[in-house]
């Protein structure tokens, strides 16, 4: 495994090495070893998995403490653009963003530690999503920002419009970016 820091602290992109034949492909998807010597030395407690048809974005989200969570993120098939906001009041990358393509054929992940706002947009249909956490869902500890925030100026993607995207019903009340007061 390839560990690439981003421009943002503490974010890491990983790539797996991929053996491929004339049968397909095999990688080691996670290896604790590997991710400690890298720094990331959690224990992850729960996978989840999402299911999504192309224009569907999820997020901004992230949990509080004390459930918050760092997650290590990938695609297992179709192809998202991957968004993590660091919101750590400590950092001095405040309020930036990184933003990735992972896709199943691609093969990256992302590591997004607690402190982080994390959100995706599926770029296929058929898209599935997994993710391993560090600490178990709460709904009393989400907090998030919205997606569109014009302070944070996220380019999800020029080929989706406002009008035929997916979201939730929550996702679409989230507060803006200046009235979020950080809990990390």
């Amino acid at each position: 495994m390839n560990i690439i820091q981003t421009p943002i602290a503490d974010l890491l992109v990983i790539e797996p090495k991929v053996w491929k034949d004339n049968r397909g492909y095999f990688y080691e998807s996670f290896s604790a070893r590997t991710l400690a010597e890298a720094g990331v030395r959690e224990a992850f407690v729960q996978d989840n998995q999402s299911f999504s048809q192309k224009g569907t974005l999820r997020g901004l989200h992230a949990q509080k403490a004390p459930f918050a969570q760092g997650k290590l993120v990938r695609v297992i098939q179709g192809k998202v653009l991957d968004v993590a906001v660091d919101v750590r009041k400590d950092s001095a990358t405040y309020g930036q963003h990184f933003s990735i393509e992972l896709s199943g054929d691609n093969h990256r992940q992302l590591w997004v530690p607690p402190g982080f706002l994390h959100g995706f947009l599926t770029l296929e249909d058929d898209t599935i999503f997994t993710y391993k956490v560090t600490n178990y869902y709460d709904k009393e500890s989400e907090v998030g920002v919205i997606w569109n925030d014009s302070d944070l100026n996220i380019n999800w993607t020029e080929e989706l419009t406002e009008a035929n995207l997916l979201l939730s019903d929550k996702d679409l009340i989230l507060p803006a970016f200046k009235n979020f007061i950080s809990p990390f």
